[in-house]
């Protein structure tokens, strides 16, 4: 494999710190200005939450979350070499709070959920599949579509979508309605929140 590029942790306790990203042609890093984006809108709200990082790659995301003070951090990878790069940034930083599973996002996204039901605790949910111009990827944006629709409300705060700019998500999926869209060039941000059904 070529040699890994690296990214620092924007803020929270390991500010600063960097991890590996891999250099794989199946493997895209959230730039650094969406994930400042991101957690700009979330700021302090995921202290002391779960993170679900799905399609996980270098775990970038849920990392930069757990430095922020989020409880537990769950990540999903199928790529055997990314996902082995996923596990020493973990070591890294704080493998007791983090839990990993490998394999197909599509498959084992329901095992995931049996996981967190049942608790209570409130959960934040971020998907960044492969961009569907990739050569077997037209389909994984309407399968992570259903991905979604399979969340039980009751514990998710909210669902995060980073998608194509070109690629219009819905304004409903499942429980789920869309708060906010934000673009930055190729790549967007879709927010989701539970739909209210008192109002």
């Amino acid at each position: 494999m070529a040699k890994n590029f690296k990214t620092k942790i924007i803020a929270g306790k390991f500010k600063g710190r960097f991890i590996d990203i891999p250099n794989t042609p199946t493997t895209r890093s959230s730039k650094s200005i969406l994930r400042e984006s991101l957690f700009n809108r979330l700021q302090f709200e995921i202290m002391g939450k779960r993170f679900v990082e799905v399609f996980a790659g270098s775990g970038s995301i849920g990392l930069e979350a757990l430095s922020r003070g989020a409880d537990t951090c769950y990540f999903i990878e199928q790529d055997r070499d990314v996902f082995s790069i996923l596990e020493r940034n973990i070591e890294k930083l704080d493998s007791s709070r983090c839990i990993t599973i490998y394999g197909d996002s599509f498959e084992k996204f329901k095992t995931l959920l049996d996981r967190l039901i049942g608790d209570g605790e409130s959960t934040y949910f971020y998907f960044d599949p492969p961009f569907s111009i990739r050569d077997g990827m037209e389909s994984v944006y309407r399968k992570t579509l259903k991905l979604i629709e399979m969340i039980d409300a009751d514990i998710a705060e909210m669902v995060i979508i980073e998608h194509m700019s070109q690629e219009q998500m819905p304004d409903m999926i499942g429980a789920f309605q869309k708060v906010k869209s934000k673009r930055f060039g190729k790549s967007s941000l879709s927010y989701y929140e539970p739909i209210d059904v008192e109002k």
